[in-house]
Protein backbone atom coordinates (compact mmCIF):
# COMPACT_ATOMS: atom_id res chain seq x y z
CA UNK A 1 0.00 0.00 0.00
CA UNK A 2 1.30 3.76 -1.07
CA UNK A 3 -0.16 7.02 -0.66
CA UNK A 4 0.65 9.85 -2.22
CA UNK A 5 -0.02 13.51 0.01
CA UNK A 6 1.95 17.07 0.06
CA UNK A 7 4.75 17.63 2.32
CA UNK A 8 4.02 17.82 6.01
CA UNK A 9 6.86 19.77 8.26
CA UNK A 10 7.64 16.40 10.36
CA UNK A 11 8.42 14.58 7.05
CA UNK A 12 12.13 16.41 7.25
CA UNK A 13 14.35 14.07 8.36
CA UNK A 14 12.95 11.02 6.47
CA UNK A 15 12.58 12.81 3.21
CA UNK A 16 16.53 13.80 3.33
CA UNK A 17 16.87 10.26 4.19
CA UNK A 18 15.67 9.57 0.69
CA UNK A 19 17.01 12.59 -1.14
CA UNK A 20 20.58 11.37 0.25
CA UNK A 21 20.13 7.52 -0.50
CA UNK A 22 18.74 8.10 -4.16
CA UNK A 23 20.55 11.18 -5.43
CA UNK A 24 24.01 10.29 -4.05
CA UNK A 25 25.99 12.95 -6.22
CA UNK A 26 24.13 15.83 -4.98
CA UNK A 27 23.61 14.94 -1.31
CA UNK A 28 21.84 18.39 0.59
CA UNK A 29 22.52 19.09 4.60
CA UNK A 30 18.86 19.87 7.13
CA UNK A 31 20.25 23.60 7.09
CA UNK A 32 20.37 24.26 2.96
CA UNK A 33 17.30 21.73 2.39
CA UNK A 34 15.42 24.71 4.93
CA UNK A 35 16.95 27.38 3.09
CA UNK A 36 16.66 26.75 -0.46
CA UNK A 37 13.51 24.64 -0.08
CA UNK A 38 11.23 25.43 2.76
CA UNK A 39 12.24 29.18 2.67
CA UNK A 40 12.19 29.81 -0.79
CA UNK A 41 9.54 32.44 -1.42
CA UNK A 42 8.28 29.87 -4.61
CA UNK A 43 8.01 26.74 -2.55
CA UNK A 44 4.14 25.68 -1.84
CA UNK A 45 3.83 22.31 0.35
CA UNK A 46 1.50 20.54 -1.84
CA UNK A 47 4.04 20.76 -4.63
CA UNK A 48 6.30 18.74 -2.82
CA UNK A 49 4.97 15.47 -3.15
CA UNK A 50 5.77 12.72 -1.24
CA UNK A 51 5.47 9.02 -0.89
CA UNK A 52 4.35 7.02 1.93
CA UNK A 53 5.04 3.47 2.32
CA UNK A 54 5.41 1.21 5.24
CA UNK A 55 4.27 4.53 7.47
CA UNK A 56 7.98 6.22 6.10
CA UNK A 57 8.63 8.97 3.03
CA UNK A 58 9.99 6.55 0.69
CA UNK A 59 10.03 8.92 -2.17
CA UNK A 60 9.03 12.41 -3.40
CA UNK A 61 9.02 14.89 -6.11
CA UNK A 62 10.08 18.59 -5.80
CA UNK A 63 8.05 21.17 -8.09
CA UNK A 64 8.39 24.62 -7.80
CA UNK A 65 5.76 27.68 -9.70
CA UNK A 66 6.18 31.24 -9.14
CA UNK A 67 4.45 32.72 -6.66
CA UNK A 68 6.61 35.80 -6.55
CA UNK A 69 7.71 37.71 -9.61
CA UNK A 70 11.10 37.19 -11.09
CA UNK A 71 11.88 41.42 -11.79
CA UNK A 72 10.04 42.09 -14.53
CA UNK A 73 10.18 38.68 -16.39
CA UNK A 74 7.10 37.87 -14.41
CA UNK A 75 5.24 35.13 -12.48
CA UNK A 76 5.98 32.92 -16.13
CA UNK A 77 2.20 31.52 -14.85
CA UNK A 78 2.45 28.66 -17.57
CA UNK A 79 5.98 27.51 -16.33
CA UNK A 80 6.64 24.88 -13.90
CA UNK A 81 10.00 23.04 -12.96
CA UNK A 82 10.97 19.97 -11.24
CA UNK A 83 14.50 20.49 -9.09
CA UNK A 84 14.58 17.20 -7.39
CA UNK A 85 13.28 13.83 -6.96
CA UNK A 86 14.32 10.27 -5.70
CA UNK A 87 12.49 7.11 -4.29
CA UNK A 88 14.43 4.87 -1.75
CA UNK A 89 16.43 2.28 -3.08
CA UNK A 90 14.65 -0.08 -1.05
CA UNK A 91 11.20 0.83 -3.03
CA UNK A 92 12.53 1.27 -6.74
CA UNK A 93 11.24 -0.83 -9.33
CA UNK A 94 7.58 -0.82 -7.87
CA UNK A 95 6.00 1.79 -9.57
CA UNK A 96 6.30 4.65 -6.90
CA UNK A 97 8.15 7.26 -9.08
CA UNK A 98 5.98 6.81 -11.98
CA UNK A 99 2.90 7.25 -9.52
CA UNK A 100 4.55 10.59 -8.28
CA UNK A 101 5.41 11.93 -12.09
CA UNK A 102 1.74 11.05 -12.37
CA UNK A 103 0.55 12.97 -9.13
CA UNK A 104 2.75 15.76 -9.94
CA UNK A 105 1.50 16.32 -14.04
CA UNK A 106 -1.90 16.56 -12.81
CA UNK A 107 -1.39 18.72 -9.98
CA UNK A 108 0.32 21.49 -12.27
CA UNK A 109 -1.86 21.11 -15.25
CA UNK A 110 -4.52 21.57 -12.84
CA UNK A 111 -3.11 24.79 -11.75
CA UNK A 112 -2.84 26.21 -15.50
CA UNK A 113 0.28 25.01 -16.19
CA UNK A 114 1.86 24.20 -19.70
CA UNK A 115 4.67 23.02 -19.17
CA UNK A 116 8.08 21.66 -16.53
CA UNK A 117 11.60 21.41 -17.18
CA UNK A 118 13.95 19.68 -15.04
CA UNK A 119 15.94 21.69 -13.61
CA UNK A 120 16.97 25.06 -14.87
CA UNK A 121 15.00 27.21 -12.00
CA UNK A 122 16.48 30.05 -10.65
CA UNK A 123 16.72 31.18 -7.98
CA UNK A 124 17.11 27.88 -5.80
CA UNK A 125 18.22 25.23 -8.28
CA UNK A 126 20.70 22.75 -6.98
CA UNK A 127 22.37 21.03 -10.47
CA UNK A 128 21.10 22.42 -14.02
CA UNK A 129 19.64 18.81 -14.52
CA UNK A 130 20.08 14.83 -14.55
CA UNK A 131 23.76 14.07 -13.95
CA UNK A 132 24.27 11.57 -17.21
CA UNK A 133 26.82 9.59 -15.35
CA UNK A 134 25.67 10.11 -12.01
CA UNK A 135 22.11 8.82 -12.55
CA UNK A 136 22.35 6.78 -15.82
CA UNK A 137 18.44 5.15 -15.39
CA UNK A 138 17.06 8.15 -14.52
CA UNK A 139 17.10 9.62 -18.29
CA UNK A 140 14.63 6.55 -19.97
CA UNK A 141 12.58 6.26 -16.63
CA UNK A 142 11.78 10.32 -17.26
CA UNK A 143 11.37 9.93 -21.38
CA UNK A 144 9.48 7.06 -20.26
CA UNK A 145 6.84 9.25 -18.11
CA UNK A 146 7.28 11.69 -21.03
CA UNK A 147 9.72 14.11 -20.79
CA UNK A 148 12.56 14.87 -23.45
CA UNK A 149 16.14 15.96 -23.20
CA UNK A 150 16.27 19.62 -25.01
CA UNK A 151 20.44 19.68 -24.11
CA UNK A 152 23.31 19.25 -22.15
CA UNK A 153 24.60 21.58 -19.74
CA UNK A 154 28.51 20.58 -18.27
CA UNK A 155 29.84 21.48 -14.98
CA UNK A 156 33.78 22.53 -15.11
CA UNK A 157 36.07 22.95 -12.28
CA UNK A 158 39.97 24.25 -12.70
CA UNK A 159 43.35 24.14 -10.00
CA UNK A 160 44.72 27.30 -9.62
CA UNK A 161 47.76 26.50 -7.74
CA UNK A 162 50.79 28.55 -9.18
CA UNK A 163 48.31 30.25 -12.00
CA UNK A 164 49.54 32.64 -13.84
CA UNK A 165 48.39 34.70 -17.17
CA UNK A 166 50.58 33.24 -20.35
CA UNK A 167 52.51 35.55 -22.24
CA UNK A 168 49.52 35.04 -25.43
CA UNK A 169 47.07 36.14 -23.07
CA UNK A 170 49.04 39.21 -21.69
CA UNK A 171 49.90 40.56 -25.30
CA UNK A 172 46.52 39.90 -26.52
CA UNK A 173 45.00 42.17 -23.86
CA UNK A 174 47.91 44.80 -24.78
CA UNK A 175 47.28 44.71 -28.21
CA UNK A 176 43.18 45.08 -27.66
CA UNK A 177 44.17 48.41 -25.17
CA UNK A 178 46.20 49.80 -28.36
CA UNK A 179 44.15 48.82 -31.01
CA UNK A 180 40.62 48.98 -29.72
CA UNK A 181 40.70 51.13 -26.61
CA UNK A 182 39.56 47.98 -24.61
CA UNK A 183 40.27 48.21 -20.79
CA UNK A 184 39.56 45.87 -17.57
CA UNK A 185 38.98 46.87 -14.78
CA UNK A 186 37.23 46.28 -11.21
CA UNK A 187 34.37 47.45 -10.81
CA UNK A 188 32.95 51.29 -9.34
CA UNK A 189 30.05 52.51 -8.26
CA UNK A 190 30.41 54.94 -11.32
CA UNK A 191 29.92 51.79 -13.98
CA UNK A 192 26.70 50.71 -12.26
CA UNK A 193 24.26 52.76 -13.66
CA UNK A 194 25.46 51.53 -17.18
CA UNK A 195 26.20 48.10 -15.90
CA UNK A 196 22.80 46.73 -14.56
CA UNK A 197 20.83 47.55 -17.80
CA UNK A 198 23.80 45.96 -19.81
CA UNK A 199 23.36 42.86 -17.81
CA UNK A 200 19.92 42.63 -18.12
CA UNK A 201 19.85 43.43 -21.58
CA UNK A 202 21.60 40.83 -23.09
CA UNK A 203 21.72 38.21 -20.21
CA UNK A 204 18.42 38.68 -18.80
CA UNK A 205 17.13 38.58 -15.23
CA UNK A 206 18.70 36.09 -13.65
CA UNK A 207 22.14 37.18 -14.46
CA UNK A 208 20.82 40.64 -13.03
CA UNK A 209 19.76 38.73 -9.76
CA UNK A 210 23.46 37.06 -9.32
CA UNK A 211 24.90 40.29 -10.09
CA UNK A 212 22.63 42.28 -7.63
CA UNK A 213 23.63 39.63 -5.05
CA UNK A 214 27.30 39.55 -5.48
CA UNK A 215 27.83 43.77 -5.67
CA UNK A 216 25.50 43.96 -2.69
CA UNK A 217 27.68 42.14 -0.67
CA UNK A 218 31.05 43.82 -2.48
CA UNK A 219 29.67 47.38 -1.78
CA UNK A 220 28.78 46.51 1.33
CA UNK A 221 32.20 45.56 2.65
CA UNK A 222 31.23 41.72 3.26
CA UNK A 223 33.11 40.41 -0.08
CA UNK A 224 36.22 42.43 -0.66
CA UNK A 225 37.99 39.88 -0.19
CA UNK A 226 36.05 36.85 -1.36
CA UNK A 227 34.41 38.51 -4.42
CA UNK A 228 36.28 39.80 -7.72
CA UNK A 229 34.19 41.80 -10.09
CA UNK A 230 35.65 43.16 -13.50
CA UNK A 231 34.36 45.06 -16.54
CA UNK A 232 35.51 45.67 -19.68
CA UNK A 233 34.78 48.66 -21.64
CA UNK A 234 35.95 49.97 -24.96
CA UNK A 235 36.03 53.27 -25.85
CA UNK A 236 34.50 53.95 -22.64
CA UNK A 237 31.45 51.67 -23.27
CA UNK A 238 30.35 48.57 -21.47
CA UNK A 239 31.46 45.51 -23.26
CA UNK A 240 31.40 42.51 -20.93
CA UNK A 241 31.87 41.73 -16.92
CA UNK A 242 32.77 39.07 -15.36
CA UNK A 243 31.89 38.14 -11.65
CA UNK A 244 33.42 35.18 -8.93
CA UNK A 245 32.54 34.45 -5.35
CA UNK A 246 35.53 31.89 -3.09
CA UNK A 247 35.42 29.09 -5.53
CA UNK A 248 32.53 29.77 -7.86
CA UNK A 249 33.44 31.21 -10.96
CA UNK A 250 30.77 33.18 -13.29
CA UNK A 251 28.72 34.02 -14.75
CA UNK A 252 30.53 36.29 -16.97
CA UNK A 253 29.31 37.23 -20.60
CA UNK A 254 30.66 39.90 -23.46
CA UNK A 255 28.06 42.08 -25.69
CA UNK A 256 27.13 39.74 -28.69
CA UNK A 257 27.82 42.39 -31.47
CA UNK A 258 31.74 42.44 -29.18
CA UNK A 259 32.57 38.66 -29.52
CA UNK A 260 35.20 37.05 -31.00
CA UNK A 261 37.61 39.50 -30.13
CA UNK A 262 39.26 37.88 -27.37
CA UNK A 263 37.32 40.03 -24.51
CA UNK A 264 35.99 36.89 -22.51
CA UNK A 265 39.39 35.26 -22.58
CA UNK A 266 40.72 38.25 -20.95
CA UNK A 267 38.12 38.49 -18.65
CA UNK A 268 38.29 34.86 -17.60
CA UNK A 269 42.16 34.92 -17.28
CA UNK A 270 42.18 37.99 -15.42
CA UNK A 271 39.55 36.87 -12.62
CA UNK A 272 41.54 33.53 -12.26
CA UNK A 273 44.60 35.42 -11.48
CA UNK A 274 42.53 37.73 -9.03
CA UNK A 275 41.25 34.86 -7.30
CA UNK A 276 45.19 32.73 -7.42
CA UNK A 277 46.68 36.20 -6.02
CA UNK A 278 44.04 35.61 -2.91
CA UNK A 279 45.12 31.91 -2.64
CA UNK A 280 41.76 30.55 -3.71
CA UNK A 281 42.86 27.52 -5.34
CA UNK A 282 40.45 26.01 -7.30
CA UNK A 283 37.65 27.38 -9.42
CA UNK A 284 34.20 25.97 -10.60
CA UNK A 285 31.03 26.81 -12.03
CA UNK A 286 27.46 24.47 -12.40
CA UNK A 287 26.93 25.32 -16.13
CA UNK A 288 27.95 25.81 -19.84
CA UNK A 289 27.83 24.98 -23.34
CA UNK A 290 30.27 23.12 -25.50
CA UNK A 291 31.37 26.28 -26.93
CA UNK A 292 32.11 27.84 -24.08
CA UNK A 293 33.58 24.98 -22.51
CA UNK A 294 36.19 24.93 -25.42
CA UNK A 295 37.17 28.51 -24.18
CA UNK A 296 37.32 27.59 -20.51
CA UNK A 297 39.57 24.62 -21.24
CA UNK A 298 42.63 27.50 -22.37
CA UNK A 299 42.18 28.12 -18.90
CA UNK A 300 42.91 24.70 -17.21
CA UNK A 301 38.92 23.91 -16.60
CA UNK A 302 38.37 20.34 -16.82
CA UNK A 303 35.26 18.75 -16.82
CA UNK A 304 33.98 17.31 -13.36
CA UNK A 305 30.12 16.62 -14.17
CA UNK A 306 27.34 16.73 -17.63
CA UNK A 307 23.38 17.32 -17.29
CA UNK A 308 20.81 16.54 -19.35
CA UNK A 309 17.92 19.47 -19.27
CA UNK A 310 15.06 18.18 -19.62
CA UNK A 311 11.39 19.11 -20.76
CA UNK A 312 7.44 18.18 -21.20
CA UNK A 313 4.24 19.64 -22.47
CA UNK A 314 1.06 19.54 -20.11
Amino acid sequence: MMDIRPYRGDDESQLLDVWRESMAADSLSENLFRAKVLLDPNFLPENLCVAVADDRVVGFVLALTRQVPLFLQGLEPDKAWITAFGVHPDYQRRGIGSALFKSVRERLKADGRRTIDIAPYVPNYFVPGVDIHAYPGTIPFLEKVGFRVLYNAISMGADLSGFHIPPEIAALEQRREAEDGLTIRPVTSADLPELMPFIVKHFGWDWFRHAQEYLLDLFGGNGTQQICFLVARQHGEIVGYCQQRLERFGPFGVDPARRNLGIGRLLLFRCLATMSARHTFFAYFLWTGEDAARLYSLAGFKRRREFAVLHTEL
